[in-house]
């Protein structure tokens, strides 16, 4: 090679490196964006919100007075709605994940299937909220339940928890199916004994990834009917149901009315008193506190499966 292709060699490589550099601060500065937005809006509600922050305001339930108010009513209807949410997404979604990318023969009909799987993660809420209010609250007769709120929720993270298991099944490497086949394992066990235990970090975090996504959503929990001022809790299992003035059962609560986080807080920011504006960035702080921590538990669920795998 000439001295002259080396020189010319030399200055081409120092001109892609120059471009990596720039592509690297440009992708540094543009997620600094997105995390000192985010940094200042918690700074914000802090400082709005963080005197409201006392025992209290989690124990007492919502007042027209606004020192009084509280998140009771709130916190429990978001735990019960998530309750509900997990119990029909999760077993849907792997076993969805499961049989498309281990069972389903590949034609038109599962490429149809995937390209809508896919489409469906990125439809506006207020789509499925609009769905569900004709299914479960219209045609099934769910009502403005929890029930209601939970299976709506849980439709909306259903593509996100079919899409992360399926990453997860497809990143087990082929040989670990082809030494199950080997020892004569059937489908079947090579999935439940191999494939999912392998791949449990990975649908873990789409699970809690997506139960981040639904605790904050508001416009299809709106459009079923979710109340935005209520004063009690779902009945317990063996209490007396002041509705009915009978012992509760043990699934009557699914059918109870409810309110969440973000519809409590979405109340009070309506108010013009101050005073609600603090409640409400209060609120605003519980939500992003528990959804910054869900995050935070898929990333260690993550690291400690994955870890305490051996191939």
């Amino acid at each position: 090679m000439h001295a002259t292709d080396i020189q010319t060699l030399r200055t081409l490589i120092a001109k892609h490196k120059r471009y990596d550099i720039l592509f690297g601060i440009i992708g540094l500065l543009a997620t600094l964006v997105g995390v000192i937005t985010l940094l200042a809006l918690f700074i914000d509600l802090v400082m709005g919100g963080y005197g409201r922050l006392t025992p209290e305001f989690f124990t007492n339930f919502p007042s027209r007075r606004a020192e009084e108010a509280g998140i009771l009513s709130a916190w429990v209807g978001t735990i019960l709605v998530m309750l509900v949410t997990v119990a029909a997404a999760v077993p849907m979604g792997i076993a969805g994940a499961v049989y498309l990318e281990e069972y389903a023969p590949k034609n038109w009909v599962t490429d149809l299937i995937e390209i809508n799987v896919t489409n469906l993660a990125g439809v506006p809420s207020i789509v499925y909220g609009l769905l569900a209010l004709g299914l479960f609250v219209y045609i099934l007769d769910f009502g403005q339940s929890i029930l209601s709120a939970g299976l709506t929720l849980a439709l909306l993270i259903l593509p996100v928890i079919i899409v992360a298991t399926r990453e997860s099944l497809r990143a087990i490497p082929v040989a670990i199916r082809e030494a199950a086949y080997a020892l004569g394992a059937t489908r079947w066990q090579m999935v439940s004994d191999h494939l999912i235990p392998y791949s449990m970090g990975g649908i873990l975090t789409g699970v809690i990834i997506g139960m981040a996504r639904a605790i904050g959503e508001t416009a299809p929990i709106i459009t079923i009917g979710a109340l935005t001022f209520i004063a009690f809790l779902p009945p317990l299992p063996g209490t007396i149901d002041p509705a009915r003035n009978m012992p509760a059962g043990p699934f009557d609560w699914l059918f109870s009315p409810f309110t969440v986080l973000p519809i409590q807080m979405f109340n009070w920011v309506s108010r013009p008193q101050a005073a609600f504006l603090e409640n409400a960035a209060a609120t605003g702080i519980v939500i992003i506190v528990a959804t910054l921590a869900m995050n935070a538990l898929a990333i260690w669920l993550r690291y400690r499966i994955r870890k305490n795998i051996k191939w």
